[in-house]
């Protein structure tokens, strides 16, 4: 499998994970050092254990369950050991018991992992970016 496959195969893990709230294999898909940026949010979140942490709250105090996320358009850039992946992703959310559909725009950034011969070649998500999608676009 070449390195292209390979980064968009570590996405495509990545989004089904998120998609049916398995916190586990979301979470591994990134790496500790990891930091977030969403538009909902004032400040980015600046590791793995931030973003655990306030999905947890989330959990906890507002329900909160993917409902369905579905990933659309997606482009790869091979920087070396860094890919650039961008995608429009569809989601749809419960919180406090109503369902909520978004519309974005994201931008996950991977790093090839070599330290260790069962890591070699396998991509962690080390940067996400999620953005609302322009107004006046049709659905992915």
């Amino acid at each position: 499998m070449n390195e292209r496959d390979q980064v968009l195969k570590a996405a495509a893990e990545l989004v089904s994970a998120f998609a049916r709230n398995d916190r586990e294999a979301y979470f591994g898909a990134f790496s500790a050092d990891a930091s977030f940026v969403f538009y909902t949010l004032e400040q980015p979140l600046l590791s793995r254990d931030a973003y655990q942490a306030l999905w947890d709250s989330w959990r906890a105090e507002d329900g909160f369950e993917v409902l369905s996320c579905t990933s659309s358009n997606a482009f790869v850039s091979l920087q070396g050991d860094v890919a650039v992946f961008i995608h429009d992703v569809a989601t749809e959310l419960r919180m406090q018991g109503e369902q909520h559909f978004s519309q974005e725009r994201e931008t996950i950034v991977f790093r090839k992992q070599a330290s260790s011969l069962e890591q070699q070649g396998h991509w962690l998500a080390c940067h996400e970016h999620l953005s609302a999608m322009p107004e006046g676009l049709p659905p992915p």
